[in-house]
């Protein structure tokens, strides 16, 4: 074994003996380890290892797309060693799942009022409510060279006053690494990551009962008092609601089951939930308790009480979301049996005048 980087690996030598850089530029596109020759003088030690994949290979410098999506770039000079490796099992607990599969649940859990397809992909907004509902989701080819598909995604947004989004993924099988190391080559910048999180759905609905939970299949005024995206528009409701009437039913294909769950308190509630039920897949999203309730396990009271209300309508598996730097959400999430599946990543496009805003950071 050799030493490096902190972490104890197995390293490639060949039969003589020697490192081997066993990649070329026909493995663009492929998982690979690497290993490089840091600068003299560093304090690193002697040598770097880098696992992610090989996004592009220009004029001697590799770029390689890690798991979080941080871009690293290497230059062909400093490699020592490199191979091609198989992608990583898509879970380490919990449920089965492909990337394309909690892309479209994810998805249709949270339905723009309008969207529009180029080949593969899918416009969607929503008067600038969540960038996931204000972006393109790029599953597969749009039927166009990508600079042409990415001037129709900027006039399809700029015509609605908007700035184009597009939701990309990594860290999984058949994540869209390529696609970002595209999109940051033509300038376009990565605002917001985040990770969807899988877990079996029966050990949430298991937690103990706590206060009483009110389940509802629309948001009343209690719910959104307690919502933290005040000032709610009539598009937000049609988006937290699960879709709109602008969506036809084959688009929307037939309409998850959405559910808001409350904890009444006594001036405003104590803690709220959302649930979208689709096929096997529960989610749940806008997990809030009020800040002088908290750490009284409200929370998982209320992902229980919706919980127990998907496995009644069929569901077995469960995903949500949930940025890396929300601490408090990974312990408690970690706690419930999810793990994380794959980041995701939203790419605005290069800045111009007068391209609007998104009113919300995921």
């Amino acid at each position: 074994m050799i030493r490096t980087g902190g972490v104890d690996r197995p390293v490639e030598i060949s039969a003589a003996g020697r490192l081997e850089v066993r990649i070329t530029t026909a493995d663009v596109g492929k998982r690979v380890s690497v290993r490089r020759l840091n600068e003299p003088g560093t304090t690193q030690e002697k040598f770097t290892d880098t696992v992610g994949v090989l996004t592009s290979w220009d004029d001697g410098v590799l770029l390689i797309t890690r798991k979080s999506g941080e871009s690293v770039h290497i230059a062909e000079s400093s490699l020592v060693a490199g191979k091609v490796v198989p992608t990583p099992p898509a879970r380490r607990r919990g449920p089965a799942a492909s990337y394309e599969e909690l892309a479209h649940v994810s998805s249709r859990a949270w339905r723009p009022v309008e969207s529009e397809r180029l080949g593969d992909w899918e416009l969607r907004a929503a008067s600038g409510f969540t960038r996931r509902a204000n972006s393109v989701l790029p599953l597969g080819d749009p039927g166009l060279p990508l600079d042409e598909a990415l001037d129709v995604v900027r006039r399809w947004y700029g015509d609605r006053g908007l700035p184009a989004y597009i939701q990309t993924a990594t860290g999984a099988e058949g994540t869209q690494e390529v696609l970002c190391a595209e999109l940051e080559r033509r300038g376009w910048v990565r605002e917001v990551s985040a990770e969807l999180w899988i877990g079996a759905l029966a050990p949430v609905a298991d937690r103990a009962e706590g206060a009483d939970v009110v389940l509802s299949r629309e948001a009343d005024e209690a719910w959104l008092s307690r919502y933290q995206r005040k000032g709610v528009s009539e598009v937000a409701l049609e988006v937290l609601g699960g879709g709109s009437p602008r969506l036809s039913e084959a688009e929307s294909g037939g309409g998850p089951s959405v559910w808001f769950a409350t904890v009444p308190g006594e001036e405003s509630p104590a803690a709220i939930g959302r649930c979208v039920v689709d096929g096997r897949w529960a989610s749940f999203a806008a997990v809030e308790v009020d800040p002088a309730m908290r750490r009284r396990g409200l929370a998982t009271v209320v992902m229980a009480a919706l919980a127990r209300r998907a496995l009644e309508e069929g569901a077995s598996a469960a995903w949500l979301q949930v940025e890396a730097e929300n601490v408090g959400a990974r312990a408690l999430y970690d706690g419930m049996g999810f793990g994380a599946h794959h980041a995701y990543h939203h790419y605005r496009e290069p800045a111009r005048p007068g391209n609007g805003t998104i009113h919300d950071g995921r």
